[in-house]
């Protein structure tokens, strides 16, 4: 699955939690694309990549670390580990059904090195990847007109006021 696809959906989940804030909410998206940092083994080759991508942090034990530092910075701890929890294993779901055939997860490493595949999965460059990442995108304009924010408001909070006012003005304007 895209990585921006990952990003989307956990930001996509992080508004249908009335007691997040923009912090959870920008943690929400760390939570559903992290797993995805393996993926920079690339930069040791292609060969490296095929070796630890989906298996460095697409696993148990990266969830469960991963949601509880997530969690201890968040407001209510308990409802956002749940959440950030949930959003990890969204990606390896994400990833088990769109990254193509051949591309498993080590859930249970670093116990175990049995991946998990499914049979039904489709390829990277699939309609089925881009129709999920229009989907996430066509979700995102519509929060943004709904909830008058965007992914930015919690790293760039003027400039996520900035392009919501735009799209507001712009939609006015029509």
């Amino acid at each position: 699955m895209h990585v921006p696809t990952h990003i989307l959906s956990g930001w996509i989940c992080g508004n249908v939690i009335p007691a997040f804030g923009p912090r959870e909410r920008f943690f929400c998206m760390i939570a559903a694309s992290a797993p995805d940092l393996d993926g920079l083994s690339l930069l040791g080759g292609w060969g490296m990549y095929y070796e630890i991508h989906h298996v460095l942090l697409h696993n148990l034990a990266f969830a469960v670390a991963l949601a509880t530092l997530l969690a201890f910075f968040s407001r209510p701890r308990v409802v956002a580990w749940l959440v950030y929890f949930a959003l990890l294993h969204l990606h390896f779901l994400l990833d088990l059904l769109g990254s193509g055939s051949g591309w498993g997860v080590e859930y249970c490493r670093p116990f175990s090195a049995a991946a998990w595949e499914i049979p039904f999965g489709w390829e990277f460059l699939s309609w089925q990847n881009y129709t999920a990442a229009f989907v996430t995108i066509a979700l995102s304009f519509g929060l943004i007109y709904w909830k008058k924010r965007t992914i930015l408001e919690y790293p760039m909070p003027r400039l996520d006021a900035e392009i919501v006012s735009a799209l507001l003005r712009r939609r006015h304007h029509q």
